[in-house]
């Protein structure tokens, strides 16, 4: 199992070490533009697999996407972050740009790869990887709500006073401050609804902290965070490269879904060897299906912008 990850910077190289450490792949490619950096950060995770005994051979390499080749799963986390004064149109574009430039280098050497989107706006990143490319719906994958999920039961177990074990929670829609539905009303402890035990303020709360939980961590690092997002991706590998048919919510290409038609927006889905296996439908209160029908305005709004 080869995967590939486009970025070495904090969420990449992060990525890369915990694939290492989980050691179901035999080679991670970390490839980055800037010169010498993903070499050095592949040669100093090699230097832990004695400590941390792992067997994955991780290597590096600047823009050179022929040490790509044969991949069975790429990662694009390439991209810039917004800075002040530059419009999400300027952002866009320039991501954009970037991440069509990377699918089509990726997939010139891999054409049968599975990929993942990290990049910003994710979900418009993904639609983006959908329109420029020919692979099958089930082949690309956005990755935001697996994050905002680990983020939304961090949230929760700290509200229960609870093992983060006991408690299991789920967001769904778009990956953004507006535009994350975190689920209230399925989430749990131990199989037993949280409501039985917070308040209805204090789950509100919850979902507030939850959706500016990207925002809130920006504040306090003074930039994005990168161990969750790396933790992340590296478990969607996984389910993918050891058919685990494991439920994440991911971005996925709608068809019809949950009422909505050529979108990428965050939903259930089953995990394994091909990708989405399958997209799981789950009941939504009326509440969750207006916030479920704004979030996908919002990521169309977005769309919009590219030129594609």
């Amino acid at each position: 199992m080869k995967v590939t990850i486009v970025g070495a910077g904090a969420v990449g190289a992060s990525c890369a070490e915990y694939i290492a450490i989980k050691d179901f792949a035999s080679e991670v490619v970390l490839l980055d533009i800037k010169e010498g950096v993903a070499e050095g950060k592949a040669m100093d995770l090699m230097q832990c697999a004695s400590l941390n005994g792992f067997d994955t051979r991780i290597v590096g390499s600047t823009n050179d996407y022929k040490k790509t080749a044969g991949s069975d799963i790429v990662v694009i986390t390439s991209g810039i972050p917004r800075k002040p004064g530059m419009t999400r149109e300027e952002l866009i574009g320039i991501n954009a740009g970037i991440v069509k430039t990377v699918s089509a280098s990726l997939l010139e050497h891999s054409p049968e790869a599975i990929v993942i989107v990290v990049s910003n706006p994710m979900d418009t990143m993904t639609y983006l990887v959908h329109k420029s490319t020919d692979l099958p719906r089930h082949r690309i994958i956005g990755m935001g709500g697996a994050l905002d999920s680990a983020r939304f039961k961090y949230r929760l177990a700290e509200a229960l006073d609870a093992p983060i074990s006991d408690v299991d929670g789920m967001v769904i829609g778009g990956h953004s401050d507006t535009g994350m539905v975190p689920l209230t009303s399925h989430a749990t402890r131990n199989s037993i609804k949280v409501s039985e035990f917070l308040s209805e303020e204090r789950l509100a709360q919850v979902a507030e902290d939850t959706k500016v939980g990207g925002a809130t961590l920006t504040k306090l690092l003074g930039t994005s965070a990168w161990y969750a997002p790396g933790a992340a991706v590296s478990a969607l590998v996984q389910a993918i490269a050891c058919d685990q048919k494991k439920m994440f919510p991911c971005s996925a290409l709608l068809q019809g879904e949950y009422g909505l038609d050529d979108l990428c927006i965050g939903v259930p889905v089953l995990l394994g060897r091909n990708g989405i296996e399958e997209i799981v439908k789950i009941e939504l209160s009326e509440a969750e299906k207006a916030k479920m029908a704004q979030s996908a305005e919002g990521v169309s709004k977005t769309n919009a912008l590219l030129d594609v």
